[in-house]
């Protein structure tokens, strides 16, 4: 069973270019003060809904006690678990049909919810939610993961063995750049030059971390 993410602003978010969200995006949704390029952004929890901040707003929600349960500040940690638990037949058992996939904590469901990227856009996989309980005690760092706005980034793609615990709008970022620049049936050149790219950026933003810390 498969859900696309598309009816939200943040599923649209995703769909869009990195070129149109740099455009349609220029100034801070909650002040309307202009922001830079690199900016952080909120999640609205009930409507799933990110929102571009500037720094004096972001200061506003950068506690879990701020926003009345409503809006949490997305956080700007990134990590790369080079020594992840993360065999091929865990990651059969995660049900996941592609080779790449993010999963996050979601206060509304309830549960921890896991999507890939593609051509429509993000689409949610139904995990094997017992498959993730024990990747998360085969590894404590993924017991960090902050509720709703962190996701474990993996990457498994031709070859590949990467994983990173990321802010949401990092995977969302993905989302788009795969759904901006895929042709045809495999994708083609171009797609797979952007992603290394993306993977190559995200790791040079990447501090170390092993599986097993907890903090």
């Amino acid at each position: 069973m498969t859900q696309t993410l598309a009816s939200s602003r943040l599923g649209r978010l995703a769909q869009r270019s990195a070129t149109d969200r740099e455009a349609a995006l220029e100034r801070c949704e909650l002040c309307g003060e202009p922001i830079p390029r690199e900016h952080r952004h909120l999640l609205d929890l009930v409507g799933r809904e990110l929102m571009c901040a500037c720094r004096a707003c972001s200061l506003l929600f950068d506690s879990h006690a701020a926003g009345a349960g409503h809006y949490r500040l997305v956080p700007d940690r990134r990590l790369r678990i080079a020594d992840l638990d993360l065999d091929d037949a865990a990651w059969e058992e995660l049900r996941v049909p592609v080779d790449m996939a993010f999963f996050f904590h979601s206060s509304p469901a309830g549960r921890v919810q896991a999507f890939y990227p593609g051509p429509m856009g993000a689409t949610e996989s139904l995990l094997g939610l017992e498959a993730w309980a024990d990747l998360e005690a085969a590894n404590p760092v993924l017991q960090t993961l902050e509720p709703d706005v962190e996701a474990l980034l993996v990457n498994r793609a031709r070859g590949a063995r990467q994983q990173w615990i990321v802010p949401i709008d990092e995977c969302y970022a993905l989302v788009g750049l795969i759904r901006s620049h895929w042709r045809g049936l495999t994708g083609g050149k171009e797609v797979w030059v952007e992603i290394a790219r993306f993977y190559e950026e995200l790791d040079r933003r990447s501090r170390p971390a092993s599986r097993r810390d907890t903090r």
